[in-house]
């Protein structure tokens, strides 16, 4: 009998998390798994991916929740109030008040899930997988009933909005906690040390085959340069460092290295960084691709890749980069330094725009270096098994 295993997420938008569920995904047997997932919003370019055997579900009513969740709570009672629903004014901005005053947020989804049914069904594994994401993290506790319940923790939580009494109360009602990479578990327990014991390591899977197929299959550059290309794949926002990457490009250029710079992804900073470009005369040198499923062909074919990061749990985009057997240049965030090995199969340089391009300027200049980096890729194996047999063993 098929085990029953739901992952709850936000969205199916492009991005390192949702590829790291159909990267899993992709690896657990048909045979052995009957897989769901469930999403706050019917959203994303990652939808079409998802294979044909694992079911699709979407939050009842999440249109309704949405502005209750994400915007300032006093605004929305005040709006409440303004239609003259006055009692539902009151008792959000008083279940807000009493959740700040325990230091609960629990109280508040308590609230706002209260006409919510527990979902009849029961699995054998439900996963809180888009992590940490308080809301998602309460769902699965309160309205999923399974024999086991995981948290998934995606980020660096000393970088991001984590709620620690959140955690503190509610992370204890989950059999596990796998946490992305070394660093990113040793970062959680910092913060919170009651659960040693219970979180573990679960890196990302990266299914080596499939993305060496999708990397001759897929259409990459097709502007004819002739000089050295360099690229970075991943949202177009603060903390991936993309600005910092546009400033390095300045100088390069200017110390007369015949180099362009790629970014597939999109997100809200575009507009910043065009402006960025715009200012630093980079327009034909700094090029935003947009958003792709499929960034595999320009991995393969660019000579340096750049992960120039502020802060990541497990850069997936990294991992992939590797897969690739691309030079790497990386920032030395959470998780790093388990992918690449300082010097022997990539660089790691700081979260600073002198140490970056100093990185991948002697990249630029030695060719040799580029050679031994890929070379001592090729010989790399990354095996999925062990990961796999982990989340197995739950079951």
């Amino acid at each position: 009998m098929k085990k029953k295993i739901i992952f709850m997420v936000i969205n199916m938008n492009v991005g390192g998390t949702e590829k790291a569920l159909l990267n899993m995904i992709a690896e657990m047997p048909k045979e052995n798994y009957e897989i769901t997932i469930l999403m706050l919003e019917k959203y994303g370019d990652y939808l079409s991916s998802i294979p044909s055997e694992v079911k699709i579900e979407f939050l009842n009513n999440y249109n309704n929740l949405k502005d209750i969740l994400n915007k300032p709570p006093h605004k929305t009672a005040f709006r409440f109030f303004k239609i003259r629903k006055f009692v539902k004014s009151f008792n959000i901005l008083n279940s807000y008040l009493i959740s700040k005053h325990y230091k609960d947020r629990g109280i508040f989804f308590k609230y706002i899930l209260k006409d919510y049914p527990v979902i009849e069904k029961e699995y054998d594994v439900a996963v809180a997988y888009a992590g940490p994401m308080d809301f998602i993290s309460y769902f699965i506790i309160n309205k999923i009933k399974a024999k086991k319940k995981i948290q998934w923790i995606h980020f660096d939580v000393t970088k991001i909005g984590f709620d620690k009494h959140f955690a503190l109360k509610n992370y204890k009602k989950f059999d596990k906690i796998f946490a992305v990479s070394n660093e990113s578990r040793e970062k959680l327990i910092s913060l919170v040390p009651e659960f040693n014991k219970r979180a573990q390591v679960f890196s990302n899977i990266v299914p080596t085959e499939l993305i060496r197929r999708e990397a001759e299959n897929g259409e990459g550059f097709n502007d004819n340069y002739c000089g050295l290309r360099l690229l970075t794949v991943g949202r177009l926002t603060s903390e991936k460092g993309q600005d910092i990457a546009i400033r390095v490009l300045a100088r390069l250029i200017n110390e007369g290295f015949k180099v362009k710079w790629y970014c597939v992804g999109e997100g809200s900073s575009r507009g910043e960084y065009e402006k960025l470009i715009e200012n630093y005369g980079l327009r034909d040198k700094f090029i935003l691709l947009g958003k792709t499923q499929n960034p595999y062909p320009f991995i393969q074919q660019c000579n340096i890749y750049v992960q120039p990061s502020r802060h990541e749990g497990y850069c997936i985009t990294l991992a992939e980069a590797r897969c690739l057997v691309r030079p790497i240049v990386t920032t030395d965030f959470a998780g790093a330094r388990e992918q690449i090995k300082n010097g022997e199969t990539g660089l790691i340089v700081g979260v600073d725009e002198d140490e970056i391009y100093q990185g991948i300027k002697s990249l630029l200049i030695n060719k040799d270096l580029r050679k031994k980096f890929k070379n001592n890729l090729e010989n790399l194996q990354i095996d999925n098994r062990r990961e796999i047999i982990k989340l197995s063993s739950l079951v």
